[in-house]
């Protein structure tokens, strides 16, 4: 899509707000033509040249009430502007944000998440930006031809003596349009490394400290920011350039209109109304000719800027980034449903057949695997570092997507299972979970109200009683950022909490337990069995782990190697069949009495 086609999607979004902005901005930029042809009556009333029918008190009034309209109209046209351009931008986030949600999890963004933000931020902005003056060309061109008009009837040669260096300055831009652009890329793409190699740092801070690398990661920052110094300097002062030119098109014309008016008022062609006119529309029709310059580079910018927004949408169509949604910028936000089974929705059995997914440019990944869970059963996934694991639950779940293979539940076949494998069918804790910098009961909600969910039977189950206790403020301890303020063990049981409030059908573990002591995992796994047998519901259950305590719960285990299912079975029948499974439940084993 070309630029412009994106501006006309914006433009359309909101009809009737943009045409009362380019009403009432087209109404401001007339009102010079008015005040200019007063101020000129006004003049050569006073130096006899031109009787005045209604008197010098009369253009006064007439002068102050077109000063007073002007004033009123441009307010009108503020509130229009701010009210169109930001209703744009909540657009344009939206849209980038509801793409990247869609995303397979483990390709959601396509660049690093600080350059992912500089993006949202700044590319944004410069759209927003170029929105706010898209009805300048239209607006200037009225005032330019009607200035012009009045301008030539009364000397046409001093009128073209001051369009000269105005266009000059308007062919100046329009031949610049292509190093703004580039100037401006260049810009962009050191802003966001700069931005994504903040983001990783601050990610990374543990593994710096430890490998003593704190003087490299400064040396690298302090390089590439230089970069991204030398490329806003190099954007800025041009566009300064640029913008010195247009703004001393004033002088030059002021000084061409008083040499030239001079002479012509001598031979009696040119009154000091003229000469009064002239220098009132001067100014305008500059600043006219200085916003044309800045829309043509506004105009480059904004194309950059729309490519890379498109660079996040990755795989969507180009109308994607334009297309009209609620934004909820006035009113009452939307409330949250709390999401409830539908008829289809409880279990009775999952088939998985040949499900494949293979890392790009690699051989790691899961090949062919077939998995049946029945309803109230608890598999476990188990397998050595790299055996596939995880890969395997995130296939599933449509984090990651399928190569090959079917998904069918209760017989039905899943086709999206990204969206599809949701509460209240499906729930899933990963092996490092995502708190917010929010209380401890807003983390486990999230956005579900209390009165909604049993928030007491979910704690219970998680076995975190006695660490609420533990906690200055119970659930309404902010944990801070990523839960920085509880230990990894609480981490995990809050996210599963998260889980069991939502009550959902599947519920999926990522080796949930890796973090906890013996004891609490021996309780958790307890508490689980029991509810999924307590006759209120019968949960079932898919478990990474290699964990005793999960895999004797466990009514079936799949062995994983090198991405295949190698072994299939109870504990028992593992133990006598499958020498991978028996040396990984000796070394767990020999794990367990060294910690104990």
């Amino acid at each position: 899509m070309k630029t412009w086609h994106y501006l006309g999607r914006l433009i359309a979004f909101r009809p009737l707000l943009f045409s009362f902005f380019v009403f009432s901005l087209m109404t401001v930029t007339l009102f010079p033509l008015l005040t200019g042809l007063i101020i000129r009556q006004i003049f050569d009333g006073l130096t006899g040249n031109t009787p005045v029918a209604i008197g010098s008190w009369g253009l006064m009034a007439l002068l102050v009430s077109a000063t007073v309209g002007e004033i009123g109209f441009t307010l009108l046209s503020d509130v229009a502007h701010v009210f169109f351009r930001k209703t744009v931008s909540a657009l344009l986030r939206r849209n980038l944000f509801a793409h990247i949600l869609q995303r397979p999890g483990a390709q959601a963004l396509s660049m690093a998440p600080g350059e992912a933000v500089s993006r949202f931020r700044d590319d944004v902005d410069y759209v927003e930006r170029m929105m706010a003056n898209a009805p300048d060309p239209l607006v200037q061109i009225v005032f330019l031809l009607a200035a012009l008009t009045i301008m030539l009837r009364i000397n046409w040669f001093i009128t073209l003596m001051i369009i000269v260096p105005v266009l000059g300055a308007l062919l100046l831009a329009q031949q610049a349009a292509e190093r703004i652009e580039r100037y401006h890329q260049a810009r962009q793409a050191a802003t966001g490394r700069v931005m994504g190699f903040l983001g990783e740092m601050f990610g990374a801070v543990q593994a710096v400290k430890v490998a003593t690398a704190e003087a490299a990661v400064v040396s690298r920052f302090v390089q590439i920011n230089q970069g991204r110094q030398a490329a806003t300097v190099k954007d800025r002062t041009f566009n300064a350039l640029l913008d010195s030119i247009n703004t001393n098109m004033v002088a030059i014309g002021t000084g061409i209109t008083l040499l030239l008016a001079a002479q012509a008022m001598q031979a009696g062609t040119f009154t000091v109304g003229d000469f009064a006119l002239f220098v009132t529309y001067l100014q305008t029709l500059t600043s006219a000719t200085r916003f044309m310059g800045f829309f043509i580079a506004d105009y480059q910018q904004a194309g950059v800027s729309f490519t890379r927004l498109q660079e996040l949408m990755v795989d969507a169509p180009a109308e994607q980034i334009v297309a009209h949604a609620p934004v909820y910028l006035r009113g009452a936000y939307p409330e949250i449903p709390t999401p409830s089974k539908v008829a289809t929705d409880p279990l009775d059995e999952l088939i998985v057949r040949g499900l494949t997914y293979r890392y790009p440019r690699t051989d790691r990944g899961v090949a062919d695997v077939d998995l049946r869970l029945t309803k109230g059963s608890f598999t476990v996934i188990t397998g050595r570092i790299g055996a596939g694991k995880t890969t395997l639950l995130r296939t599933l779940l449509g984090l990651l997507p399928a190569e090959m293979g079917e998904i069918r539940w209760n017989g039905r076949l899943i086709t999206n299972p990204g969206d599809f494998f949701t509460p209240p069918r499906c729930a899933y804790t990963p092996q490092v979970p995502r708190l917010y910098s929010a209380t401890m009961q807003d983390n486990i909600l999230l956005g579900l109200s209390a009165e909604s969910v049993d928030l007491p039977a979910a704690l219970h189950l998680a076995v975190l009683e006695a660490d609420l206790a533990q906690l200055e403020q119970g659930l309404e301890t902010v944990v801070g950022p990523r839960g920085v303020k509880l230990s990894g063990g609480q981490i995990q049981r809050t996210a599963a909490a998260r889980m069991f409030v939502r009550e959902p059908e599947l519920m999926v573990f990522d080796d949930l337990s890796s973090a906890l002591d013996v004891e609490t995992e021996k309780t958790l796994w307890q508490r689980l069995a029991a509810w999924k047998t307590d006759g209120r519901s019968a949960m079932t259950y898919l478990v990474v782990s290699h964990r005793r305590a999960a895999l004797q719960q466990a009514n079936q285990i799949l062995v994983l190697e090198e991405g295949r299912v190698v072994a299939q079975g109870t504990l028992n029948a593992l133990l006598q069949t499958s020498p991978t499974f028996c040396r990984m439940w000796e070394d767990e084993q020999r794990s367990g009495v060294n910690q104990s």
